[in-house]
């Protein structure tokens, strides 16, 4: 299996050249948050379809269709069993209400059986155990929930857990940090297929960052709150997201917030969960995917808008970071 780059929030994974999924099975069960079905469903979901988004077939689906009860106190109707994974390109199992709790076998057979015949098989927070007791994460690089990772570790010895990251995708299977990393995730699968601009206007209509940075390490319980430099280092932070075309480093940006290189590099380390430089990288390629997308500028001339200097270093990170090149990426997605 090739490696690839596991990023905290990578601005986009390799654009796909097949067929574009077009059918999403949401798997719900008895005993499920009823925010971690509606994360999946709020991202693919028809509310969000239109003349200038992507449209879904979304089915939420169970092992035994009808009411559900969800961990609120109400319940939920489903009408469709696990028969639907069967055509559906993407699979998502949002979470699961034990993760000690084996999941019913026939669960794991049809996600093994869609897995097989080439559905993308996403396994958000919780969700991760599921994957993995199916076996589809053995030898895989994988994510879940902070507070469980050394539980999910010592289960799953043959899976290679990333405890610090937001999401992971390895390509026909996906996992995600807990809770809210199942938005990020799913918004990545959208950037993936159809482009950053269409993540982004989800995003907007949702009214969530398109692209949080840096892992779930900075979500883990900490000793210490946020001080008053954080929301300091924050300002500097999006004046920075303004002015990509500028050069900066870890000392020009230290002095901006006033701070000795030592203190500006934890505290950014904590708002962030990486580090200067990896941050820098996956804004100014964040910008250059928008202007591939949407306008017909050179190539000289968005490596410059984005701070990379020249065409051939941005065709470098591109390589680097995306497996692919700017005008590929590019033919891809423009007007897509």
């Amino acid at each position: 299996m090739s490696k690839k780059p596991i990023l905290p929030t990578p601005p986009a994974g390799r654009p796909r050249t097949a067929a574009r999924p077009s059918t999403v099975a949401v798997v719900a069960f008895d005993g499920i948050s009823p925010f971690h079905l509606s994360v999946p469903c709020m991202v693919f979901g028809s509310d969000f379809s239109g003349p200038d988004l992507p449209s879904f077939k979304l089915l939420v689906c169970a092992e035994k269709p009808g009411s559900l009860r969800t961990t609120a106190g109400f319940t939920i109707a489903v009408e469709h069993g696990l028969g639907v994974l069967a055509k559906a390109q993407t699979v998502i199992v949002p979470s699961w209400r034990d993760p000690m709790e084996r999941p019913p076998e026939a669960l794991l057979k049809a996600l093994r059986a869609a897995h097989k015949r080439g559905a993308r098989i996403v396994g958000l927070c919780l969700g991760a155990f599921v994957l993995a007791e199916a076996g589809l994460l053995d030898g895989r690089p994988a994510a879940t929930h902070w507070a469980l990772a050394a539980a999910f570790a010592a289960r799953y010895p043959q899976v290679r857990l990333q405890p610090d990251v937001l999401y992971v995708d390895d390509g026909d299977v996906l996992t995600s940090a807990g809770t809210a990393a199942g938005i990020d995730c799913c918004l990545h699968l959208l950037r993936r297929d159809f482009g950053a601009e269409a993540a982004n206007r989800v995003a907007r209509r949702m009214v969530v960052a398109p692209q949080r940075q840096g892992g779930q390490a900075q979500y883990v319980e900490q000793p210490l709150p946020a001080t008053g430099s954080d929301h300091r280092l924050s300002a500097i932070l999006a004046w920075v997201q303004e002015n990509l075309r500028q050069s900066h480093s870890l000392d020009t940006l230290a002095a901006r917030a006033l701070m000795s290189r030592r203190t500006f590099t934890r505290h950014f380390r904590q708002i962030t969960g990486t580090t200067v430089g990896q941050w820098l990288t996956s804004q100014r390629l964040a910008l250059a995917q928008r202007q591939l997308e949407s306008t017909s500028r050179s190539m000289d001339q968005i490596a410059l808008d984005a701070g990379f200097g020249s065409a051939v270093s941005l065709r470098q990170h591109f390589a680097a970071t995306l497996g692919t090149s700017p005008s590929m990426y590019r033919r891809e997605f423009r007007g897509g």
